[in-house]
């Protein structure tokens, strides 16, 4: 759960901008390797590449 929502806009280029504090609360490091992929529902996931390696790997999804 996110403590301090932020609200992001897409910017003319597509680029969004997300406040470091917030990735600093979901545990992600300056310099870390994401993930970005649609759920298809409107949602938009952030993973670890790491994280979402492994569980492709281990269990064959995302």
């Amino acid at each position: 759960m996110i403590r301090e929502p932020a609200e992001v806009s897409v910017e003319p280029d597509g680029r969004v901008e997300l406040p470091l504090g917030l990735l600093a609360e979901a545990g992600v490091n300056v310099g870390d390797g994401l993930l970005a992929f649609s759920e298809g529902d409107g949602r938009i996931v952030l993973r670890r590449a790491s994280d979402a390696i492994n569980d492709l790997l281990n269990h064959g999804t995302l």
